[in-house]
């Protein structure tokens, strides 16, 4: 049944192709950002089939409040998606991340708007010393401004639920790659590379582990766990149950950009910067169980976006 929903973030990277595929199902989608990310050219084929783009910042809450008014869903996807960033900039996270959140869940307090669906991160969890990594794992220790936002939204979206009725999923993501991305592993090598097309930096020793789901397929999970479990709070990892290293990543640019032209250079060390989780693979048996399974391996994943995006353009 359409629904009207109300996406945070929809002009941005993954909040694009949810649109696009809420629209496709026939949903009345509002999409709210402040571009500082995303980017209106995403949405040109959502705007085209009726989605409404609303330029505004989420600290805006009375502007916030007016625009969610008679609509029954929040995706709530916005956010400072950088993370070294955050580092240097130690209110971003805070205001984007977490007062952000708080203002969405107030806004549908006021409103009367029932459901929330959040977009979290792998990020919450630290370095665990748990790998593959449950959604029951604890105590969460993040390490980066990015990943206590994340948390804390958590916390105010369960704090929300049971105080005020609101029925939530929250996702937690592995890395999620695919076209339109503003941000991540292949965004930067692409950056490096237009810039430099006969050596490719690599930050740290290329031994980092991690997980990665096309943006497809993360929209596809996200849209098949909401429809199937009503739970007051509703938690997720979301990933292909597998992983691959930093290095296997820059092989592949290496080989399907520049024909193995390119030198790799290693800057060395275990991670990649302050705040960067070097091994990461997340226990996703909980969403296996109930029905939806990655198509794609990691690598097979980060091949298919290295495909899709194609060599970058030299500057």
């Amino acid at each position: 049944m359409a629904e009207r929903v109300l996406v945070t973030g929809g002009a941005g990277f993954i909040g694009s192709h949810l649109v696009d595929h809420l629209v496709a199902r026939g949903d009345e989608v509002t999409v709210y950002d402040n571009l500082s990310l995303g980017r209106r050219e995403f949405l040109e084929s959502a705007l085209a089939a009726g989605a409404r783009l609303v330029v505004a910042d989420l600290l805006d809450l009375d502007r916030l409040e007016r625009e969610l008014a008679g609509h029954a869903v929040v995706w709530h996807l916005a956010a400072s998606s950088d993370i070294r960033r955050g580092t240097r900039s130690t209110r971003l996270d805070l205001e984007q991340g977490t007062l952000a959140t708080y203002n969405v869940l107030e806004a549908m307090r006021r409103t009367g708007a029932g459901r929330i669906r959040f977009a979290s991160s792998s990020v919450v969890y630290g370095e665990p010393a748990r790998l593959p990594t449950p959604e029951d794992y604890g105590p969460l220790l993040p390490i980066s401004l990015y990943g206590a936002a994340k948390l804390a939204a958590e916390g105010l979206i369960t704090a929300f639920s049971h105080g005020h009725g609101i029925q939530a999923c929250i996702f937690r993501f592995a890395n999620i790659v695919g076209a339109r991305s503003t941000h991540g592993v292949l965004h930067d090598l692409a950056g490096k590379l237009a810039v430099s097309p006969d050596e490719l930096e690599i930050l740290g020793d290329g031994s980092q582990r991690k997980s990665y789901l096309t943006v497809n397929e993360c929209v596809d999970a996200m849209l098949f766990v909401e429809r199937r479990d009503t739970n007051p709070v509703a938690l997720y990892n979301l990933g292909p149950g597998d992983s691959v290293t930093v290095r296997r990543i820059a092989e592949l640019v290496q080989e399907r950009w520049t024909g193995g032209r390119v030198r790799l250079r290693f800057t060395g060390g275990d991670r990649g910067w302050v705040g960067d989780v070097p091994r990461m693979l997340l226990d996703v048996s909980r969403l296996e169980r109930l029905g939806w399974r990655a198509g794609l391996t990691s690598e097979q994943a980060v091949a298919r976006a290295v495909e899709l995006l194609g060599p970058p353009r030299q500057v």
